[in-house]
C-alpha cells in the first residue's frame, strides 16, 4: 500500500471499511427483498420518492452491494487510479472522481425519470438504491484512455494486449448496448456511461484550460526536476566544452559540439513548456521518447 498514491489508497480503505460495516449493520426487508441497511439510507434513490436525499449523490458511490462489486470495482481503482492521480495529482483526482461519481448518479436519476414517463415502456417508478463507485471508476479508465491512448494493456481473457484507447471504446460500447436492451440486469448502465460522459467534458475543459488552480502534480514536479537536472548537466557540458577550447586546436569540433547541446536543451525546453500548457497526452511519441531518453541520461 506504501507505493499507492494518496487518494487512492484511501478510496481504497474508506470503501472496503464502509462495505465490513454495511455487511456488520445486516439487512432489512424492504418491498419484499432483502437489502443492506445502510445501502437503504446511503445508496442513491429515485428523487420522487419520500427516500431519496441530496446527500445520497455523494454517499452512493462508497456503498457497495456485495463482495464481488467491491472487489472489481476496487481492483479498476488499484489498477488504474494509481496511474492517473501520479499524473494528475491529488487535488485534481479527487475532484475528477467525486465530479463524475455525481454525473454518473445524475445520469441515473435521468434514466430512472425516463422510466417514470413511460419513455422505454410501461411506466414504472425505481424504488430500489442505487449503490457502487462504478460511474466513477469507468471515468477514471476514460481518463487513462485519454491520457495514454497509445498503452497497451492485457485484459484478461484476450491472449494479447490492446491499446487503451480501443479498450475504453469497447467498454462504452457494452456500457451503451446493456443500457438500450429491454432484458434489465439490475446493472446501472447509464450511470456507467454518465460518469464517462462528465469525464469526458471535464477532461476536454481542463485541456482548453490548462492552467487551472490544483498545485502541480506529481509528474509536473518530475518534469520540474528533469529540467533542473538537464540544466545543470547542459552548464557543466558547455563550462567543460569552453575548458577545452582554450586547451586544444580542435575549436571547430567543441563549438559544433556545444551548438548540438544548446539545440537539444532548446528542444527539451520547448516540450516542457507544452506539457506545461496542454498536458504530458498532448506530447508526440517522438516528443514523448526523447524526453524520456533524456530523463535516462540525466
Amino acid at each position: 500500500m506504501r507505493n499507492i498514491p494518496t487518494i487512492t489508497r484511501n478510496l481504497l480503505i474508506i470503501n472496503v471499511l464502509v462495505f465490513v460495516i454495511t455487511v456488520f449493520v445486516g439487512g432489512e426487508s424492504f418491498h419484499g427483498e432483502t437489502m443492506y441497511k445502510l445501502n437503504n439510507i446511503f445508496g442513491l434513490h429515485f428523487f420522487m420518492t419520500e427516500r431519496f436525499h441530496l446527500y445520497q449523490l455523494v454517499t452512493y458511490m462508497f456503498m457497495h452491494g456485495g463482495w464481488e462489486h467491491l472487489f472489481f470495482n476496487m481492483f479498476a481503482l488499484w489498477m488504474f487510479g494509481c496511474v492517473v492521480e501520479n499524473v494528475w495529482g491529488p487535488k485534481k483526482f479527487l475532484f475528477y472522481y467525486i465530479a463524475c461519481g455525481i454525473g454518473a448518479g445524475l445520469f441515473q436519476e435521468g434514466a430512472q425519470f425516463c422510466d417514470y414517463l413511460g419513455l422505454f415502456g410501461q411506466p414504472t417508478i425505481n424504488i430500489g438504491a442505487t449503490v457502487g463507485a462504478s460511474g466513477a471508476i469507468y471515468a477514471i479508465l476514460l481518463a487513462f484512455g485519454m491520457i495514454f491512448p497509445e498503452e497497451r494493456i492485457f485484459i484478461f481473457p484476450l491472449p494479447i494486449p490492446i491499446k487503451a484507447k480501443w479498450f475504453v471504446i469497447f467498454y462504452a460500447g457494452v456500457e451503451l448496448f446493456s443500457a438500450l436492451s429491454t432484458t434489465g440486469d439490475g446493472v446501472a448502465h447509464l450511470a456507467h456511461l454518465g460518469g464517462m460522459v462528465f469525464g469526458f467534458f471535464m477532461i476536454r475543459y481542463w485541456r482548453k484550460h490548462p492552467t487551472m488552480g490544483y498545485g502541480k502534480s506529481q509528474g509536473e514536479q518530475f518534469f520540474d526536476r528533469l529540467r533542473s537536472s538537464w540544466e545543470k548537466r547542459t552548464n557543466k557540458q558547455a563550462d567543460s566544452g569552453r575548458s577545452r577550447t582554450t586547451t586544444t586546436s580542435t575549436g571547430n569540433v567543441d563549438w559544433d559540439y556545444n551548438a548540438r547541446q544548446q539545440q537539444e536543451q532548446a528542444e527539451i525546453d520547448r516540450i516542457l513548456d507544452k506539457i506545461r500548457k496542454s498536458g504530458y497526452d498532448s506530447l508526440t511519441s517522438e516528443e514523448k521518447r526523447r524526453l524520456f531518453d533524456q530523463s535516462n541520461k540525466s
